[in-house]
């Protein structure tokens, strides 16, 4: 029940129909008696810092969660920053304080990370392929390096954004050999798909997966739908996977404590979720 002491979490992107989060916080708010709501807002992108301007003027909102395409452009709105969101480059958390000032954070990466350790999977010496170096791509490429890989092949259709992501890896973890300029995933042990693609039938593969070893851990980042093209493929090839919608699981206990509401597991929130695809 939606009512006027009802603190708002805004679910800023476009388009929302792939939007998941709000099958997952609302079930979980109205199980705990948590009388807030997060609420999808559908805005472009030549819209978005005026609208973003103005939500954050209403006097029930407490923050807002940030989704494609808006990421790398709300780190220029905030007035602090997480070093998540100074490595990544990108947004997609951001928490209005007591003062009325716009903090952002960044937890794409740690959930995607979290997901791929609870799985058994090593992550200290390992090589990893990100392919898309946009908003959730940084952060995972951040995070995997915090996790201690040691090796990290960057590709982006936009090179430069591949490049500048290798930069700031290099500068925060000086050790990490960072290559870019390859989608090619023979000789690593865990290939992210950050793209958007997959999002839509008919979607081209993001990378040639005939050149995916078995033993290879392949993540997806899509959420639209559980198995996307990719996926389906990598399992043909025998590797063991990762959907979108895990990453979220795992990342929503950490809004949780971001936003000031008490946290809970991903068991939890896998329990009471109510999702469709």
């Amino acid at each position: 029940m939606i009512r006027g002491t009802t603190t708002l979490i805004a679910h800023l992107g476009y388009p929302t129909a792939s939007f998941k989060a709000p099958m997952i916080y609302n079930p979980y708010f109205e199980k705990e008696g948590i009388d807030a709501v997060v609420m999808p807002m559908g805005v472009k992108a030549e819209d978005y810092k005026d609208v973003f301007a103005a939500l954050f003027r209403l006097t029930n909102i407490r923050g807002a969660l940030i989704t494609m395409p808006h990421k790398v452009t709300t780190v220029a709105l905030l007035d602090a920053a997480s070093p998540a969101v100074e490595i990544a480059g990108a947004c997609n958390a951001v928490l209005r304080r007591a003062d009325g000032s716009l903090l952002g954070d960044m937890f794409d990466g740690a959930g995607f990370v979290r997901g791929v350790l609870r799985r058994g999977v090593r992550l200290a010496g390992a090589r990893a392929l990100v392919v898309g170096c946009g908003g959730v791509g940084s952060a995972i490429a951040a995070s995997l390096a915090a996790a201690g890989i040691a090796g990290a092949g960057l590709f982006d259709i936009d090179p430069s954004a591949a490049q500048a992501l290798g930069e700031r890896l290099s500068r925060h973890y000086p050790a990490l050999a960072v290559g870019t300029g390859s989608s090619d995933p023979a000789g690593y042990d865990v290939v992210v798909n950050a793209t958007p693609l997959g999002m839509n039938d008919g979607d081209p593969l993001p990378l040639d997966t005939s050149r995916l070893a078995a033993t290879t851990f392949v993540g997806e980042v899509v959420m639209k739908q559980e198995m996307t093209a990719f996926l389906r493929a990598a399992q043909a090839r025998g590797c063991p996977v990762q959907v979108g919608t895990d990453m979220l699981f795992e990342m929503i206990p950490a809004y949780l404590e971001f936003f000031g509401f008490p946290t809970t597991t991903p068991d939890v929130l896998r329990a009471v979720a109510r999702l469709s695809y």
